[in-house]
């Protein structure tokens, strides 16, 4: 018998989209996956089934049934990446904008995997399963940049213990809404899943992981402040969680950032322009870094030009 989710709507949330409602709190359902399940006929509203767009109402008890996982092997694909580093042991990828980086629920395609199951075939390592292989770290579908890939398994558990242990480096550069005054600071706070919403992330204190971000004012633009961000910690969403904590969520982010969406950008403005690591095979320094793409020049264009 299929397992089940209940939720009952609260007063926020009334009016919204059945779809909508559903993946914004089952984190592994993304709108299109919860829609197909509505049209299947797998939710119910009070007892009855709905279509896809119908509208919930405060006190609304919907019940989803939760279909049966299919086995899920990731396909290569001909996706053009770009390599900016490669030995037989790892890659470095510059991962663009919207790309998801493995296969999931309603993204089963077109991932950066699918990309380079294509380029690499087998040379991949299987540490993190058929759907993750070679992946030792992740970057949101809406950030792009730098990303590490293994390519066997002491490549993996060798980058993997350094991310554990913090001696990888990263830096990301991002835009956030206000004007940060002070022209470096430390954001010290734990982040786990959101408690109500297991779609996000939070600062909580209950059930988290210690998370810091260490930031740098690179140029102020009014209302929007341009910022370089280092990782201590790896936590999911970091930067954007830490951000929107301290009153400047990143420009474009409608997960955490103001309901009204920033004009001029589409997802969070949010870059890994920077990542450094100690070669697992000959022990040698290896740093890249990769120039910020055309949609975050062009944002800061706008900005610079008083749009």
């Amino acid at each position: 018998m299929p397992d089940s989710l209940i939720f009952t709507v609260s007063s926020e949330s009334s009016g919204e989209r059945i779809d909508k409602f559903i993946s914004n709190r089952a984190e592994r359902f993304s709108r299109s996956a919860a829609a197909k399940i509505i049209e299947e006929g797998g939710v119910s509203v009070n007892g009855s089934t709905v279509s896809k767009n119908y509208k919930c109402r405060e006190n609304d008890k919907i019940t989803m049934l939760v279909p049966q996982a299919k086995p899920l092997e990731a396909k290569p694909q001909n996706i053009p990446v770009e390599i900016v580093y490669e030995d037989k042991d790892l890659l470095v990828v510059n991962k663009p904008k919207g790309m998801v980086v493995h296969p999931a629920a309603g993204n089963y395609e077109g991932t950066l995997v699918n990309a380079l199951l294509y380029h690499c075939g087998d040379s991949l390592s299987g540490i993190n399963g058929v759907i993750r292989p070679g992946i030792v770290h992740r970057i949101d579908k809406d950030t792009s940049g730098l990303l590490i890939v293994a390519k066997n398994d002491t490549a993996h558990l060798s980058l993997a213990k350094q991310i554990k242990e913090h001696s990888f480096h990263r830096a990301y550069e991002c835009v956030v809404h206000g004007n940060i005054v002070e022209d470096n600071g430390t954001v010290n706070q734990p982040i786990g899943r959101h408690p109500k919403d297991r779609k996000k992330m939070a600062v909580i204190y209950k059930n988290s992981k210690n998370a810091v971000t260490h930031y740098e004012v690179l140029n102020r633009f009014g209302n929007f402040t341009h910022l370089r961000c280092t990782l201590e910690t790896g936590r999911t969403h970091q930067i954007r969680v830490h951000m929107a904590y301290i009153g400047h969520p990143v420009a474009g982010d409608a997960v955490y950032g103001p309901k009204k969406v920033q004009k001029g950008i589409s997802g969070q403005c949010l870059h890994a322009k920077h990542i450094g690591f100690v070669h697992p095979v000959t022990g040698k320094w290896l740093e890249f870094e990769s120039p910020l793409p055309e949609y975050f020049t062009n944002f800061l264009k706008k900005l610079g030009s008083g749009e």
